[in-house]
C-alpha cells in the first residue's frame, strides 16, 4: 500500500510529522484527520521508508517558536511585488478556515506562509506573525502594512477581534473581496471587445492616412495643376501631412493632454470636475454610477455587520469610495449622523442617490436592520451593473460601426470628389 508523508497540527497548535499507509492522498487525509490532527501537508513517500503515525514535533516547528516566523530579507518598496485581490481573496479564505477550525492566529499564519509564493505578501505574513508574537493585536499588525490591506479591512478585522468574531469576519471580508472582483472582471471583459474594435479602428486610420491618402494628393496635383482642391479634400490631405510627417507633434499634444488630466486629477476642483463628468457621460455614466453605488452599499453592509460603528464606517466609505462626488455625499451623510439625524434624510437630498436606495435604508433604519437592506441593495445593483454591462455591449458595437463608417465614409468622398472632376475633364 503507497505510503504518505504528512505535516499536520494537532489540538494544541503543535506541529508533528509522520507516515500513513493509504491507497490515496485523499484516504491518506482522512486517516490523518481521524487521529484528531490538521493536515497542513500530505505528500507521496518513496519506498525504503518506515511506517510511522504521529511524530515529534519538528525542529523547524521549534525554531520558529523561537523566532517568530522566520527572517525575511526586505526588499525597497519600489521592487516590491504587488498584491493582487485575488491572492488577497484567497489568503483572507483560508486564514478564516484555519482560525474557524480552532488554530490559533499565529499557527494559521504560519502555515500560510509556507504556501505563500508571493514575495511581498510572504514578508507581509513574516511581519505580522512577529508583530501579534510580540503582544500586538492582528488588525495592528494589519495596519503596518497600508500598500496590502485597506482601512476596510483593518478595521473590519478590529471590530472582528472586538466581538471574538475574527473568522467570520475575514469569511465576510473574503466574500466581499470575490463579489468585488467578480463586478471588476466583467465591466472589463466587457470593454475587450470595444478596445479591440478603436484599435483596429486607428490602425485602419493611419494606414489611409500614411499610405493611402499621399498617393491620392501627389495624382490631384499632377492631373489638377493650380486648380483648387475642395475644402474636405484639403481638410483630409492637410491631417493626412500632419500624421505622415509630423507625428512627432500628435505625440506631444497627445502627451499634453494626457500630462493635464493627471495634474487636473492631483487638485480636488479637477477631480471633483472629472468625477462629474464621468457620472453624466452618455453611455458609460449610467455603468459608473451603478458600480459605485452597488460598491458603496456593500462595503457599509460589511462594515455595520461586522460591528463597525456607523461614524467610522461611513469614513471609511468615504475614502474607498473612488469617486469625489460620492465621496462628497457620504461626507454630508457623517456629518448629518453626527448630529443626530437619520441617514435617508441626508442620502435623499445629496442628489447622487436613487429614490430606491434612499428608501431601503430609511425603511432599514426604522426596522433595525441596516445592515441586511445595504447588502440586498448591494445585490441588487450588482444585477443592475450586470444589464448595465450587457448594454453598454449591445450600444457601442453599432456606434463604433457608425463611426468607423462616418470616417471612412469621409476619407473616400474627399478623393473620389476631385477624381470625379478630373474624369470629366479628361472625358471632354
Amino acid at each position: 500500500m503507497p505510503k504518505f508523508r504528512y505535516v499536520a497540527m494537532d489540538a494544541q497548535g503543535a506541529e508533528t510529522e509522520g507516515v500513513v499507509d493509504a491507497d490515496n492522498q485523499s484516504q491518506a487525509i482522512s486517516r490523518i484527520r481521524s487521529q484528531s490532527l490538521f493536515p497542513t501537508r500530505v505528500t507521496p513517500l518513496a519506498g525504503g521508508q518506515k511506517k510511522g503515525g504521529r511524530g515529534k514535533s519538528s525542529s523547524r516547528a521549534k525554531g520558529d517558536k523561537k523566532g517568530g516566523l522566520g527572517v525575511g530579507i526586505k526588499m525597497p518598496g519600489i521592487f516590491k511585488a504587488r498584491v493582487r485581490p485575488k491572492q488577497l481573496m484567497v489568503f483572507t479564505r483560508q486564514l478564516a478556515t484555519l482560525i474557524d477550525a480552532g488554530l490559533p492566529l499565529l499557527r494559521g499564519l504560519r502555515i500560510l506562509l509556507k504556501q505563500e509564493k508571493n514575495p511581498s505578501l510572504r514578508e507581509a505574513i513574516t511581519e505580522m506573525g512577529e508583530s501579534v508574537e510580540g503582544g500586538s493585536t492582528f488588525s495592528e499588525s494589519l495596519g503596518q502594512h497600508p500598500r496590502i490591506f485597506d482601512k476596510l479591512f483593518v478595521n473590519m478585522v478590529k471590530a472582528g477581534e472586538a466581538g471574538g468574531v475574527l473568522e467570520v469576519v475575514l469569511a465576510r471580508l473574503a466574500e466581499f473581496m470575490e463579489k468585488a472582483e467578480k463586478i471588476k472582471n466583467k465591466v472589463k471583459s466587457a470593454m475587450i471587445y470595444p478596445i479591440v474594435v478603436l484599435i483596429a479602428a486607428v490602425g485602419i486610420l493611419v494606414f489611409l492616412l500614411v499610405n493611402v491618402i499621399p498617393r491620392f494628393a501627389e495624382i490631384f496635383d499632377e492631373l489638377l495643376g493650380d486648380e483648387p482642391l475642395p475644402a474636405l479634400t484639403r481638410f483630409v490631405i492637410g491631417v493626412s501631412d500632419v500624421v505622415a510627417r509630423r507625428w512627432f507633434v500628435v505625440l506631444i499634444v497627445v502627451g499634453a493632454v494626457f500630462v493635464a488630466l493627471k495634474l487636473l486629477r492631483k487638485t480636488d476642483a479637477g477631480s471633483l470636475f472629472l468625477d462629474k463628468l464621468k457620472l453624466k457621460l452618455p453611455v458609460f455614466g449610467t455603468l459608473v454610477s451603478k458600480t459605485a453605488i452597488a460598491r458603496l452599499s456593500r462595503t457599509l453592509g460589511t462594515l455595520l455587520n461586522s460591528g463597525v460603528p456607523v461614524l467610522q464606517a461611513l469614513n471609511i466609505v468615504r475614502d474607498t469610495s473612488g469617486n469625489d462626488v460620492v465621496a462628497r455625499a457620504i461626507q454630508h451623510v457623517h456629518d448629518s449622523v453626527k448630529e443626530g439625524e437619520s441617514m435617508a434624510m441626508p442620502m435623499g437630498s445629496a442628489g447622487v442617490f436613487p429614490d430606491i436606495v434612499v428608501s431601503m435604508v430609511d425603511v432599514g433604519e426604522e426596522t433595525g436592520a441596516l445592515p441586511d437592506m445595504l447588502l440586498r441593495v448591494a445585490d441588487n445593483y450588482d444585477d443592475e451593473v450586470d444589464n448595465a454591462v450587457e448594454g453598454l455591449t449591445s450600444v457601442i458595437e453599432p456606434i463604433m460601426i457608425i463611426m468607423l463608417a462616418i470616417i471612412i465614409g469621409t476619407i473616400v468622398i474627399a478623393m473620389f470628389v476631385p477624381l470625379i472632376s478630373i474624369i470629366t475633364n479628361m472625358s471632354q
